[in-house]
């Protein structure tokens, strides 16, 4: 067996496959002793058909079948063990390939065309510019964020005066009629209700002002306008039986809860960010200010790559690339692929493929590597950010460690991690090459680049 490369130009190649009859023969004879085992065929029983019948009904068919099986095997191998960055995959040479005969022949030239990666230089230095952009939050987000946590980790308590329309209310409904409990009554020990849900509002001016010991007397499904699934609720009853009710109920006031927002001390500050991360409010402040923030660093790390993909595809504008061989191999990858379309989406194809060989260019000189400790810090990091999107920025140990072992434990979300962390030392790598101009950027200016860039997408 031979196997040669003959390369036609910088990026463009034939891999000749020559095969010789004691190449592929014991896997014929082993294949056709197989078949033989298994085959049926009437008036001979199974196992002892004659060699010579099963050579004269299926040799053919079986030698075609061992052979592209081999030829197959030692195209891949031979790319393999010499290294060839090819794209796309081999395709059947339609100039130079010899017309096989299976009946005839005996030994064999196999023929693929193949197109090489080509080689180049990524020239960047100190003269190359790139921004990134480092975003600020406005004062006035900030303040809403320091609110929604106060509002979040506030607690109800107890209240002995008069209650106002956000107060809950606790205390023994009961149905009446002509002001004594009803018979067959419906009543409720638990009862809850909260003035400002009520919608009559002379229902709502009964309950605001009132105190415990009070009672008050009010209509369900007035005090609800007639509203089934909240009648229900409050009465704790089937949806279906709200019809049935038309009786006065009396609400027997027994405690009042106001909910208060929490005050800016310890408390808040280890509830939000976990016991003694920070110890004053300046602190905390600075400490929240850093994690939103961080929010908007992957929007900021992707607008980057894309000024350095720009910065890339100019400096390889020139390289040499085998478009026609491409071009045809797009057509035989995919069906739904015409000559029309690889046209029309040819050029951002090849600025994709450029961009992809000079990162994995990167990734190899700078003998860029990926261990399991990095996957495992960024998934903790990975699943920090997406639990701080909801606000729980204190995510019990045990709860953030099974999150991780469940986010390991996919491939698909494995392989999305490492490739965004080549992408980040790549762009690591991008930032100590070439110039970076930081640039400080207000968070509204800065979503509006980025819808801006979405919509130029």
């Amino acid at each position: 067996m031979k196997v040669t490369l003959n390369k036609t130009d910088n990026v463009n190649g034939i891999i000749a496959i020559e095969l010789e009859k004691p190449d592929y023969q014991e896997n014929v004879d082993k294949s056709l002793n197989q078949f033989r085992q298994k085959a049926n065929i009437p008036g001979f029983r199974q196992g002892k058909i004659p060699k010579g019948i099963i050579q004269k009904m299926y040799g053919k068919s079986i030698l075609a079948e061992e052979i592209n099986k081999l030829v197959s095997n030692e195209l891949y191998k031979y790319i393999k063990e010499n290294e060839l960055n090819i794209l796309g995959e081999p395709l059947p040479n339609e100039e130079e390939q010899k017309t096989i005969d299976f009946d005839k022949d005996e030994n064999f030239e196999f023929k693929f065309d193949v197109a090489l990666a080509p080689e180049f230089e990524l020239p960047l230095n100190k003269r190359d510019t790139l921004i990134y952009y480092n975003v600020k939050l406005e004062d006035d987000l900030l303040d809403k964020q320091y609110d929604a946590y106060k509002q979040n980790y506030g607690s109800y308590k107890k209240v002995e005066g008069e209650t106002v329309e956000t107060d809950l209310i606790k205390g023994k409904i009961s149905e009446i009629d002509n002001g004594e409990p009803k018979e067959n009554l419906i009543e409720i020990e638990n009862g809850m209700i909260m003035p400002s849900y009520i919608k009559d509002e002379e229902t709502k001016k009964k309950f605001v002002g009132a105190k415990v010991g009070d009672t008050v007397v009010f209509n369900p499904k007035t005090a609800y306008d007639n509203n089934a699934a909240e009648i229900a609720s409050l009465l704790q009853i089937a949806k279906e039986n709200v019809a049935d009710v038309d009786s006065d109920f009396s609400f027997e006031i027994q405690e009042v809860t106001r909910y208060e927002e929490a005050a800016m001390e310890q408390e808040l500050f280890d509830k939000v960010l976990g016991e003694g991360v920070v110890s004053s409010e300046e602190e905390f402040k600075v400490k929240v200010t850093e994690l939103l923030n961080n929010q908007f660093k992957p929007a900021a790390d992707n607008l980057f790559m894309k000024s350095a993909r720009e910065l890339i595809l100019k400096k390889l504008k020139d390289v040499e690339f085998p478009d026609v061989f491409l071009k045809r191999w797009l057509l035989v990858a995919n069906e739904k692929n015409t000559a029309e379309t690889i046209e029309n989406d040819y050029p951002k194809i090849a600025e994709d493929l450029k961009y992809h060989l000079s990162k994995e260019k990167i990734v190899k000189e700078q003998d860029i590597k990926i261990e399991n400790s990095d996957l495992e810090t960024f998934a903790a990091e990975v699943a920090r950010a997406q639990f701080a999107q909801y606000g729980m920025s204190n995510v019990p140990a045990d709860v953030l460690e099974n999150y991780v072992k469940r986010m390991l434990g996919d491939q698909n979300t494995v392989r999305n991690m490492y490739d965004q962390l080549v992408e980040n030392k790549v762009m690591e790598w991008l930032k100590q090459t070439v110039k970076v101009n930081e640039k400080e950027i207000p968070s509204k200016d800065f979503e509006k680049l980025l819808s801006e860039d979405k919509e130029e997408k």
